[in-house]
């Protein structure tokens, strides 16, 4: 029998990758199984960072990173490291939420966090953000990309709190 996690991965343009991340996450909080999320390129006052049953890590700063920086890259550091210590105390569920963003903006290696994947154990591992590489693909056991078919933004709306974040 197999007890290794499955590896999950929520990608593509379209909106719900974190909220499908979210979702597992208090789906498996409420079996009373314990959960990391760690997230990458986020800093902010996100609904999620105020659950009771979650404790969220963010390695980034409040803006949006276009043009990434050595502090982007040494936060995405940071995050991967609290990702190995997270993974240390074997919880049920891990949430790499918007590292495949980190890695797509080269601020990690597509190695580096499947050396990290490779460690976890019976620990099932979510990777979210746009932009997944194909080894973070080829390695899932659940793929999902979210596809924009219409979207708000696209006429100028703005981000709703409780909705978007």
């Amino acid at each position: 029998m197999n007890t290794a996690g499955l590896v999950y991965v929520y990608t593509g343009d379209g909106q719900g990758k974190t909220t499908a991340a979210l979702g597992l996450a208090a789906r498996a909080a409420g079996t009373g199984r314990p959960i990391a999320v760690i997230q990458f390129l986020k800093k902010g006052d996100y609904g999620e960072t105020s659950l009771s049953f979650l404790n969220v890590e963010q390695y980034g700063r409040p803006d949006f990173v276009k043009e990434p920086t050595d502090r982007d890259q040494k936060l995405a550091r940071q995050g991967l490291q609290a990702a190995e210590r997270a993974l240390a105390r074997q919880p049920f569920l891990l949430v790499l939420d918007e590292v495949n963003v980190a890695v797509s903006l080269g601020l990690l290696t597509p190695e580096a966090v499947l050396r990290l994947v490779e460690k976890r154990g019976a620990t099932h591992i979510v990777l979210t953000g746009r932009d997944a590489p194909a080894s973070f693909i080829e390695k899932a056991d659940v793929a999902t990309r979210m596809e924009k078919i219409k979207h708000r933004y696209d006429e100028g709306g703005e981000a709703r709190r409780g909705l978007e974040y």
